[in-house]
């Protein structure tokens, strides 16, 4: 993975967090928290913290947004897509969330190349470390197991970040990934922007270094739940299925093959109520 990302950030850039919030609104059964941290020497995230008021100490979760022009303000209920707002969601049913922005996209446009990054994947991953070093410093925070939750971009921008940091005991991803070599018949392009992966051009389809069959069992034996719809035109919910049967001999080498679950609602690119449902029961098994 790293071949492609570049490599993951090591010691010398988790300085300081400095977390202050900006600003705090009352969104009813939870505050809504404006806040800032440092993600490295040079790089400073705005992002949305949720908390919920009748909890001392609760559970927390990652919640990243899709390819939009609001960031993550869609997740965190400042949007026009009630499909996105799991953060909303799940900070109404107890959890702390905490909503980051994606590289390059809303008005978060950090300088990839003097930070030092070849992929904005690789920035988004390690400011989503980051972010799950902020919510283990917050004392009303339960900080021994995190979830990870997230659609489209967002659902694999949590598989990608899972593979690389196990404090995050469970993902929900909707409408994420299928393999390379099948999205969009072969035209890879669209995962090659500034933004994502621009390495992946310099290998055919036959010699890619890594694909998702890989990220996820980098992550077994932890909880997966894949929302792959019948009807998406983006990822392709047969190719999903051929990646599941590879990795869950993985799961079985642990006991553990209903770790991952797979539905497959028939609708398109989007994450139904009722299946964000059936997530949100995961993470209270798996968190609570």
């Amino acid at each position: 993975m790293q071949s492609v990302m570049g490599p993951l950030p090591g010691t010398s850039k988790r300085c300081p967090l400095e977390l202050q919030i900006k600003e705090e609104t009352d969104a009813g059964l939870f505050s809504r928290r404006r806040i800032e941290f440092n993600s490295e020497p040079g790089s400073r995230v705005h992002a949305w913290l949720l908390v919920p008021k009748k909890v001392s100490k609760a559970p927390a979760v990652l919640a990243l947004h899709q390819t939009h022009n609001l960031g993550a303000k869609v997740v965190v209920g400042l949007g026009d897509s009630p499909n996105d707002c799991y953060g909303v969601e799940l900070a109404e049913r107890g959890y702390v969330v905490l909503a980051p922005p994606y590289p390059l996209l809303s008005d978060y446009e950090p300088d990839l190349k003097k930070l030092g990054y070849v992929s904005g994947t690789m920035k988004a991953i390690w400011d989503n470390i980051r972010a799950l070093d902020v919510l283990q410093s917050l004392p009303f925070v339960q900080t021994n197991r995190f979830g990870a939750i997230g659609h489209s971009l967002g659902g694999h921008n949590a598989l990608y970040t899972a593979a690389f940091d196990d404090r995050i005991k469970v993902v929900a991803t909707s409408c994420g990934f299928d393999s390379f070599r099948d999205y969009m018949n072969g035209d890879i392009r669209g995962w090659t922007s500034a933004r994502y992966m621009p390495r992946l051009l310099d290998y055919s389809p036959d010699k890619f270094p890594f694909d998702f069959y890989e990220v996820l069992a980098l992550i077994a034996p932890r909880q997966i739940f894949v929302n792959a719809p019948m009807g998406d035109t983006n990822f392709k919910w047969r190719s999903v299925d051929a990646i599941a049967r590879d990795v869950w001999p993985i799961y079985r080498l642990y006991h553990a093959e209903e770790n991952l679950q797979i539905v497959h609602p028939d609708c398109g690119h989007l994450f139904p109520p009722e299946i964000r449902e059936q997530a949100y029961k995961l993470f209270d098994k798996v968190l609570r």
